[in-house]
């Protein structure tokens, strides 16, 4: 395999899925976290009215908690969600920013962003040291119906992930980086119900 071959494309969404679930990351603080893994849904304090972002990648997670370190990202959690639910959010999402090659104008891109149930934002993926890689990983932004559907209808399961993290974390630290790797969860190209659009853009961070 070539070097290049070997190099993901720009875009891809990259999970741990199955045949009916696809695993993504959420980190929040104890009061919070630790009652939605233990009754594997969330509980009554999740504010459905308010964004909520999900990020199938462990390691874009672990850089935006800090390996569970973060103030108020001390939980870490995997949840699993309908991978209709998920298909559904990917096809009514719309990218969080302007982008002069996708949209017609900003105009345009406003009202279908107001409208969209869902938003699509792409940040560069990390690796175990979370140094950033040279394509994109993917974080879906729910809000509306979209976030009430995830916490009320979309959920499977939520487990508990930050001992995960925190052994990785450490192997990382005391450079045994292929043992750290070794633990990651499998993400693999994640196959998009065919028709489905996927917003793409190279976004600033």
């Amino acid at each position: 395999m070539t070097a290049s071959a070997a190099i993901p494309p720009q875009h891809q969404i990259r999970a741990l899925h199955t045949a009916r679930t696809v695993t993504v990351y959420q980190a929040y603080t104890p009061s919070l976290g630790l009652p939605a893994a233990r009754d594997g849904r969330f509980p009554a304090a999740w504010k459905r009215d308010r964004m909520t972002w999900i990020k199938p990648s462990f390691l874009w997670m672990m850089y935006r908690c800090g390996w569970g370190t973060k103030e108020g990202q001390e939980t870490v959690l995997a949840v699993e969600i309908t991978r209709e639910g998920f298909d559904w959010a990917l096809a009514h999402a719309e990218l969080s920013h302007y982008e002069r090659n996708v949209h017609p104008d900003r105009a345009t891109w406003q009202r279908d962003l107001r409208r969209a149930p869902a938003r699509v934002q792409w940040d560069p993926e990390r690796d175990p040291h979370l140094n950033r890689l040279p394509y994109r990983s993917l974080q879906l932004g729910l809000a509306g119906e979209a976030s009430r559907r995830y916490a009320d209808e979309w959920t499977v399961s939520i487990r508990e992930v930050t001992p995960l993290a925190r052994e990785i974390h450490a192997l990382v630290r005391a450079g045994e980086t292929a043992a750290a790797t070794a633990l990651l969860p499998d993400e693999t190209p994640y196959p998009l119900p065919q028709g489905t659009p996927l917003p793409t853009a190279r976004e600033a961070v």
